[in-house]
């Protein structure tokens, strides 16, 4: 009787966490999701617009990929954001809601731009990139650190501190442009040593953005190695997990926090150097582009590996370049390249419930049963 009770009250759906799945299974479920959001969207671009939606797809190709000047923007892109994103993960693996990457991406930018101003015409065009840099990684790591100290010290709620240290920025921002700005009355402050072009990224085999993938790639590898094989990472990953479990292995949470959060702003900040210094030239308010929090979700599809970041930035950064070459080619208002992009997303996202839960139907044999 007791069986048969059981038997009566099992669900028709369960759903249980995996314990893990091989790389190549998760990578799998992701490309069947991408498979069915392009069909989703097949139908919904003929729907709309009746237009062949194999024509759109290549259009998005063509915008990202069809000559070598969109090849390498592209490939800026995608180190801009990806340099963010890595600079995310010590962070978000800590389990520390690092919402404040754009303002510390701000604030790198404001000092690489404080260094080109006044510093162009001194310094040689080598030392003047290293001073930029360490200056921006510096200014990243102080924004990133003063919201560490709060939460390690007093518990602050490190989500809303963070973000409102974006606002702080974007303040901040504005009042270094009004100081700056060129021609006076522009308000922006135009682009920074046009003729000397001191600051500016030097070519490297020929391209301008060569230097950005140098930069970007070893922060790259040198994050992975940081968080999978140091002490440091492993210290990153216990509290991430438990603060009670770390604090009984004798592992110092309050160091952890701040120590973690410094190297997450001072990246994030070393972000901001990479617009002002290797792509815009310039200083704005705009020039964390909302980056910052597109990394999150990066970061979060990427569990936190560095190197799997690369292909989801690629991705990402395809899908924003392929909307706005279909939006122009087409004629199609933003609204339609932004919801494709959406439904690409969507799906990417809701492949990752299907990587960590399996679902389990009732069995023919417990319908029988109930009967």
């Amino acid at each position: 009787m007791s069986k048969e009770k059981n038997v009566n009250h099992e669900p028709f759906v369960r759903m249980s966490k995996r314990d893990g799945l091989p790389i190549w299974k998760s990578f799998g479920i992701r490309l069947i999701g991408l498979s069915l959001a392009l069909v989703i969207c097949a139908i919904i671009i003929f729907s709309l617009t009746k237009l062949n939606p194999l024509k759109v797809y290549a259009a998005m190709v063509n915008g990202a990929f069809g000559t070598n000047k969109r090849i390498w923007v592209t490939i800026r892109d995608i180190m801009m954001l990806l340099c963010i994103s890595v600079g995310l993960a010590p962070a978000f693996k800590m389990r520390f809601w690092n919402i404040g990457a754009e303002g510390q991406v701000l604030v790198g930018g404001i000092v690489a731009a404080a260094c080109m101003i006044n510093l162009g015409n001194t310094l040689p065009l080598v030392p003047l990139i290293v001073v930029m840099f360490i200056g921006s990684a510096l200014a990243g790591g102080i924004w990133g650190g003063i919201p560490a100290v709060f939460k390690a010290k007093w518990n602050a709620n490190e989500t809303l501190f963070t973000l409102m240290m974006n606002y702080i920025a974007i303040q901040l921002t504005s009042f270094f442009v009004a100081q700056w700005e060129h021609p006076f009355g522009s308000n922006s402050v135009g682009i920074i040593n046009p003729t000397s072009k001191s600051g500016w990224f030097p070519q490297i085999f020929g391209q301008v953005y060569t230097l950005n993938v140098i930069i970007v790639l070893s922060l790259t590898i040198l994050m992975y190695i940081y968080l999978k094989y140091t002490k440091h990472g492993y210290e990153i990953a216990v509290v991430g997990e438990s603060e009670n479990t770390a604090r009984y292995a004798a592992i110092n949470v309050r160091k952890v926090i701040i120590r973690s959060m410094i190297i997450s702003g001072a990246i994030c900040g070393i972000a901001g150097f990479l617009a002002v210094s290797g792509a815009s030239h310039t200083i704005s308010t705009s020039t964390a582009g909302g980056r910052g929090f597109t990394a999150i979700i990066i970061a979060w599809l990427a569990r936190f590996n560095s190197f799997v970041m690369i292909l989801i930035s690629a991705l990402i950064v395809f899908l924003e370049r392929g909307a706005i070459e279909i939006a122009s080619q087409f004629q199609l208002n933003d609204y339609v390249s932004e919801m494709i992009t959406g439904i690409i997303l969507f799906f990417i996202l809701g492949s990752e419930f299907f990587i960590n839960y399996k679902i389990k139907f009732r069995s023919a044999k417990s319908k029988e049963g109930e009967k």
